[in-house]
C-alpha cells in the first residue's frame, strides 16, 4: 500500500491559530523522512474546518521546508479561480518544488464559498472542469487559444510552465457516481473522499474502471489515492473517543450528514463515520483492517486523515511499516 497524508488545518479558536500551523509543520517534516509518498493539502474557505485558502502558497512553503514529500492539492476548487492566474501558480510551485507537485481538482460543496465567490452552484461542476481543460491547454502550448462555455483566450504566452513534462500529474476528485462517471469518460484519474463509507469506495471504483473501459481508456496502472479518516489509541475505548470525537466535530464544523450518498437519512451522522468510514482502534486493529481493506476495496494508496496527533504519530510508528509496499 502507497501511502500520504490528507492534512487538514482545524482550528478551535482556543488556540492560536499559528499553533495549528506550527503543529502541523512539525508532522510534515516526519512525513518527509518517514517514507510517505505525499502530503495532500486541503483547501477551505470561511471555515474552521480546513483555514488553508491557499494550497499554492501553503505548498510552497512546505516545500522549501521538505526534501521528499510530493505536494498534492486535495483539493483546488478550481470552480473558483481564473484558470490562467491558477495555471501559473500551478507551474511555479511546481518548479520551486522541485518538480513535486500532485495537482488534485475539484468543485467543493460547501455552499458558503459558492455564495462569496458569486459563482451558482448549478454552474460549479462544469466550470471546474472548464478550469482544468484550460489549465491543461495553458501548460501544453506555446501560445494558448480557447473558446469555452466561461472562458475565451486568444493567443495567450502562460508563464511559467511545469518542471514535470508533459505535465504534473493530474486528478479529479470524484464524490457522486455522476463525477465519478464523468472524470472516467475523459479518462482522468480520481481522487477519492474522506467522507464516504468503505463500501461506496469500494462501490465507485468499480463504477469508475467499468467506465473507464466503456469509453475505451484503460483502467490498468491507475493510482487512486483514497482518504481514510484515521483514530489509533493504545487501546479499543480510547481510539472509539477519538474517532467519535472527530466525528462529531466534521458533522458540526463542516460536512453535512448524508455527504457520502449513502442512503443515511435515518442514521445518526456521527454513528455512520464510525461505523464505516473512520478506521479505527489500537495500532494491531487498524492493521488488520487496512490489509482487509487494500484487498476487498482495493485499497492500494492510502490518504491517512489522522483525528489526532497521536493517532498521526501511532501510524507513522506502528501502523506504516507493516502496510506499506
Amino acid at each position: 500500500m502507497k501511502l500520504g497524508v490528507l492534512q487538514f488545518f482545524s482550528w478551535t479558536r482556543r488556540i492560536p491559530l499559528e499553533q495549528v500551523y506550527a503543529r502541523a509543520f512539525d508532522r510534515i517534516a516526519i512525513m518527509d523522512e518517514g517514507g510517505y509518498d505525499a502530503v495532500w493539502l486541503a483547501e477551505h474557505h470561511f471555515n474552521t474546518y480546513s483555514v488553508c485558502p491557499s494550497v499554492t502558497q501553503m505548498g510552497t512553503y512546505i516545500a522549501a521546508r521538505t526534501k521528499n514529500l510530493r505536494i498534492g492539492t486535495a483539493i483546488t476548487l478550481a470552480g473558483f479561480y481564473h484558470p490562467l492566474r491558477l495555471a501559473e501558480e500551478l507551474a511555479l510551485l511546481d518548479i520551486l518544488s522541485g518538480g513535486r507537485l500532485n495537482w488534485g481538482a475539484g468543485r467543493g460543496f460547501d455552499p458558503k464559498e459558492f455564495r462569496a465567490f458569486n459563482v451558482p452552484v448549478e454552474e460549479s461542476s462544469d466550470r471546474f472542469r472548464e478550469c482544468v481543460e484550460v489549465v491543461q491547454a495553458a501548460w501544453a502550448n506555446d501560445s494558448l487559444t480557447f473558446d469555452g462555455r466561461f472562458w475565451h483566450f486568444e493567443n495567450v504566452e502562460v508563464l511559467p510552465k511545469p518542471l514535470q513534462q508533459p505535465s504534473p500529474p493530474v486528478w479529479l476528485a470524484a464524490t457522486s457516481p455522476e463525477s465519478v462517471q464523468r472524470a472516467a469518460e475523459k479518462g482522468y484519474d480520481i481522487l477519492q473522499d474522506p467522507h464516504a463509507s468503505n463500501a461506496d469506495i469500494a462501490a465507485k471504483r468499480r463504477l469508475y474502471e467499468e467506465t473507464l473501459v466503456a469509453n475505451g481508456h484503460s483502467a490498468e496502472g491507475r493510482e487512486i489515492p483514497t482518504a481514510r479518516l484515521i483514530a489509533i489509541a493504545p487501546t479499543r475505548a480510547e481510539a472509539e473517543e477519538v474517532a467519535r470525537s472527530g466525528a462529531g466535530w466534521m458533522v458540526g464544523s463542516y460536512a453535512k450528514p448524508g455527504i457520502a450518498g449513502a442512503n443515511t437519512k435515518h442514521v445518526d451522522p456521527v454513528e455512520r463515520y464510525l461505523e464505516d468510514t473512520v478506521i479505527w482502534g489500537t495500532p494491531e486493529e487498524v492493521v488488520d483492517r487496512l490489509k482487509q481493506l487494500e484487498a476487498e476495496i482495493p485499497l492500494k494508496y492510502m490518504l491517512a486523515a489522522p483525528l489526532s496527533h497521536e493517532s498521526f504519530l501511532l501510524f507513522t510508528e506502528k501502523v506504516m511499516p507493516r502496510v506499506r509496499s
